[in-house]
């Protein structure tokens, strides 16, 4: 399954992961009850990849250059996951599973988020979901594969649209 999103088969079959692996489809299933403990292995797969950059103190002196620092660790956090979280994209409206997945990153994202921010931009709560917009995993997919652009120019269409942000925030 990994390997097959990987190389861009967005939704992927039982019978194609099971010819992928080599194997029958009775064996797909007897090692995954349905197709959503396959998307939790994949996910589980997945975190063990990001969690190292996730996990990174950041790197600045400022909360500015930290945001910053999380802005680079999210383009390489997002090109990572993109084909994984775009296949289960697909699916989450069928699935409970995947629905609360998605859920579960979207809020990471903004936790995530939040810890960097001094009191004074979190109490500005329309700057705030402003940011998130920004550094969100959606932004990320819509320069890159609505887009089209190449991971350099969509890093820098972020931190244009970051410093242009933070520019109209209070400093301290």
């Amino acid at each position: 399954m990994l390997d097959l999103v990987g190389a861009g088969v967005v939704a992927p079959s039982a019978s194609q992961v099971a010819e992928a692996a080599g194997v029958g489809l009775r064996t797909v299933f007897r090692h995954f009850a349905d197709m959503d403990a396959l998307y939790r292995e994949m996910t589980e797969a997945i975190e063990a990849r990001v969690l190292p950059i996730l996990l990174r103190p950041p790197l600045g002196e400022t909360w500015q250059a930290r945001l910053a620092d999380l802005a680079e660790r999210r383009a390489q956090i997002f090109e990572t996951i993109m084909p994984y979280r775009i296949s289960a994209s697909l699916r989450r409206f069928e699935s409970p599973y995947l629905m609360q997945d998605y859920r579960r990153m979207l809020r990471l994202e903004a936790q995530t988020l939040e810890a960097y921010l001094p009191e004074t931009v979190k109490a500005d709560a329309t700057a705030v979901q402003g940011l998130g917009v920004i550094l969100s995993f959606a932004t990320w997919r819509l320069l890159r594969r609505d887009q089209g652009l190449g991971v350099e120019q969509a890093r820098a269409v972020v931190r244009r649209m970051l410093a242009d942000a933070l520019a109209a925030l209070p400093q301290d």
